[in-house]
């Protein structure tokens, strides 16, 4: 047996439902960010109404990416996940570190001191007290995944630190490793790297390939390594349109990785409809997939990117 687990405990992998695999839906304003204000996302009220009307639309699940120590909020995510009914899955991990302050704990904490970290968000309970210092209180909510990043600095002795890690942990435990792609960087070495740590492509997720990586022989070649592709260039036209998103996603679907799809919008509080954003959370239900159906994409693709795809990778071992 199988399971999942979401901020209100596990559960089966077939109970998961419609998933979007990568969105931010509740960040502390006062949290240790550099990237923004949009960044925070700081009214549970609106961010329960958010993933209600996610929930009404036909979404059941989300992964919130957000890693300890910048603004995750592991008490809000319980709540808003248990008012909006839509299942959340947590993050422990790393950002890149650009996003934390130069006094910050994840400089100065050593390798297994960081996978002891994040080997008891997955295990006990997430930290509720990370952002300022190193953290002590816990909640009951338990992590669901791993999600680590790399800016362009690369796999520098720092981040080599980080994601060794990462790789232990997320070993242990045997769950997912998400990883954000910088734009104009190369992912194989990571790729490459996790692999040396032990970790099999089918643990792996990387995402943000498609703004991030012009040449889509890069995704294939990654794809041919086992690992999952998190899409999210979607209703984000400072990028390209989701025309263009729908021939990528094709190309790969063409080339024999539909199982391997991912797919969300990575929002941020200027994404978010009751935040005053757009498009809102509901954006791919509304619009998106009547874009994909219309290209050609069946319904068992839709099934495919949503349902079966992330109810797999994020499935762990049952206790």
């Amino acid at each position: 047996m199988k399971r999942i687990t979401t901020v209100l405990g596990d559960i089966a992998p077939h109970e998961l439902g419609f998933c979007q695999s990568h969105e931010h839906v509740s960040i502390a304003e006062s949290c240790p960010l550099t990237g923004g204000p949009e960044l925070g996302i700081d009214d549970p009220e609106k961010s329960a109404a958010e993933l209600e009307l996610y929930y009404s639309a036909g979404g059941r699940a989300v992964v919130d990416a957000q890693p300890p120590g910048c603004g995750r909020q592991a008490d809000v995510l319980e709540r808003i996940s248990k008012k909006s009914g839509t299942h959340i899955i947590a993050s422990t991990g790393f950002h890149k570190l650009s996003m934390y302050p130069a006094d910050h704990w994840i400089h100065s904490s050593g390798e297994e001191a960081i996978t002891r970290l994040f080997m008891s968000e997955l295990d006990r309970g997430m930290y509720l007290d990370a952002d300022s210092h190193v953290p002590r209180r816990q909640s009951s909510a338990m992590a669901g995944q791993i999600k680590t990043a790399m800016d362009t600095e690369g796999l520098s002795p720092r981040y080599r630190k980080l994601f060794t890690a990462a790789a232990e942990a997320a070993k242990a435990a045997d769950c997912a490793l998400m990883a954000h792609i910088e734009r104009n960087t190369d992912p194989r070495p990571l790729a490459a790297f996790l692999a040396k740590q032990g970790l099999s492509g089918n643990r792996l997720i990387f995402c943000h390939l498609d703004r991030a990586i012009a040449d889509i022989n890069i995704h294939k070649e990654i794809c041919h390594q086992g690992i999952y592709l998190e899409c999210d260039t979607i209703g984000r036209p400072k990028y390209h349109d989701d025309e263009k998103e729908a021939s990528i996603i094709s190309e790969l679907v063409q080339a024999g990785y539909e199982k391997q799809i991912l797919l969300a919008l990575d929002t941020t509080k200027a994404r978010l409809a009751h935040y005053g954003g757009s498009p809102g959370l509901s954006h791919i239900l509304k619009r998106f997939i009547p874009l994909l159906v219309a290209r050609g994409f069946t319904d068992a693709h839709i099934k495919s990117f949503f349902v079966e795809n992330p109810a797999r990778v994020f499935a762990r071992p049952a206790l």
